[in-house]
């Protein structure tokens, strides 16, 4: 996460993008989804003995202890920076009863990675992200 926490601030460039996308969307934020995020995490491996042959001839290893294996893999989580804000969520936002994040333009929003996204094929490299899949948000300024 390091490596995030320096990057340049993308506000500018969404704004300048979002003026220059022709949709307006209902529910879902348009992102596009940055490089993976690598975490690490602890794995179980099984050590096993040489492999034996029994009386019936199968080859079978006795696995009598595991061993912790750490490696670097893809986190279960996405990020992505808004480039178009749904027109439900700017609604809400403008009513007190509703409180919501405050996200805008140029945020960093955090989703899961198998979750409900969708590739948006209209324009190339971006993903439709619903609100209620927000897990997290990372102000752009």
């Amino acid at each position: 996460m390091e490596e995030h926490d320096e990057m340049i601030d993308q506000t500018p460039i969404a704004e300048s993008l979002s003026k220059k996308i022709p949709y307006e969307f209902r529910q879902q934020f348009l992102v596009k989804p940055l490089e993976p995020v690598m975490v690490k995490k602890e794995f179980d491996v099984p050590i096993g003995d040489t492999p034996k042959s029994d009386e019936n001839g199968v080859v079978a290893s006795d696995y009598k202890d595991v061993k912790t294996e750490i490696k670097e893999v893809e986190s279960d989580y996405k990020q992505g920076i808004v480039l178009k804000l749904p027109f439900e969520y700017i609604a809400q936002k403008n009513d007190e009863k509703y409180p919501t994040m405050d996200i805008k333009i140029g945020d960093i929003l955090i989703y899961k990675k198998y979750g409900r996204a969708n590739y948006f094929d209209l324009l190339k490299d971006t993903e439709l992200v619903s609100m209620y899949d927000v897990i997290a948000i990372k102000n752009g300024n």
